[in-house]
């Protein structure tokens, strides 16, 4: 059976408007990380800054609205609510378009963050809110008080350095990428291997991390978990865009190992709603747990997930 307590989690980044061709929609990985987590019942705070805009009141009206805590959302006039240009080709696949500086960029640590964090059970962070020297350094003082630290690595280029992400890395305890992020930051670190299995234990023993997670689109996921390894090779869905699906993937297996299930059926659970997500528009989908049952065709055998 599955254990039954409350969880908490701070959630530290980007907050932002995705712009699409036609539309747009908020977004921002730790803030879709927050949004998931909420949504399967955790308690959730999401740490960031705003600009004194319409943006960003719309994202904080948003936020209340869900019942994310925003009491750790700075607001600022000098800069910018974050936003996103997000293209999106025949495939569904997104690339994006960032602009810099925004006042995601310049989180300022507070005593009132300090406190959340080292009273949660997990702390998520990701690689894009370090571009910027302000953020970044926010974000190291905080790592020192965080219980359980999960890294959610975000390669979005020209915003990264292979120092930075290494820093990062060793102070995770979890680490979640993509395959190609795997492929380059092995590479980078200076790894000869050529297998998938190899350069995650590579990772897992560079980084002295117990737990890696390698995402691989609609191949599934493998998760590294205290020297062993676990296998979901994916579920169709005809997709509509990834924007998110990582995040949530990432949102429901952390709170699946958190709350006490197997790798595997943690596994299994992030692998479904990570599709479900792509299989719709834009990053936060409402998903519910009959469509969730549903669409892994594993009704009778659910309780055990």
């Amino acid at each position: 059976m599955e254990k039954k307590y409350s969880l908490s989690a701070v959630c530290f980044g980007e907050v932002l408007w995705d712009i699409f061709p036609t539309h747009k929609k908020i977004g921002g990985a730790p803030l879709n990380v927050s949004l998931r987590m909420n949504s399967i019942g955790v308690n959730t705070t999401m740490i960031s800054r705003i600009g004194d805009d319409d943006n960003g009141k719309d994202i904080l009206s948003f936020l209340n609205d869900q019942a994310v805590a925003t009491d750790l959302i700075q607001i600022t006039g000098e800069y910018k609510t974050g936003a996103v240009q997000v293209m999106i080709n025949e495939k569904g696949n997104a690339s994006y378009d960032i602009l810099y500086p925004s006042a995601w960029d310049k989180i300022i640590e507070t005593e009132m963050m300090d406190k959340a964090v080292a009273e949660a059970d997990a702390f998520v962070f990701g690689s894009l809110a370090c571009r910027d020297e302000v953020t970044r350094a926010t974000l190291n003082k905080l790592l020192e008080k965080a219980n359980y630290k999960i890294f959610d690595v975000n390669l979005r280029a020209p915003y990264y350095t292979i120092d930075v992400l290494n820093e990062l890395m060793l102070k995770a305890d979890f680490i979640k990428l993509n395959d190609e992020e795997l492929r380059e930051i092995s590479r980078e670190l200076g790894s000869t291997y050529n297998s998938f299995e190899q350069n995650i234990k590579f990772l897992a023993e560079k980084t002295n991390t117990k737990q890696v997670c390698v995402t691989k689109g609609e191949f599934g996921a493998v998760l590294y978990s205290n020297d062993k390894f676990y296998y979901n090779s994916g579920y169709f869905i005809k997709v509509v865009d990834t924007v998110g699906a990582g995040d949530s993937f990432l949102a429901s297996l952390i709170v699946k190992l958190l709350r006490g299930k197997s790798p595997q059926k943690a596994l299994n659970y992030a692998c479904a709603i990570g599709a479900l997500v792509a299989g719709h528009e834009g990053a936060n989908p409402q998903i519910s747990e009959k469509v969730i049952r549903d669409y892994m065709k594993i009704e009778k055998k659910y309780n055990n997930i």
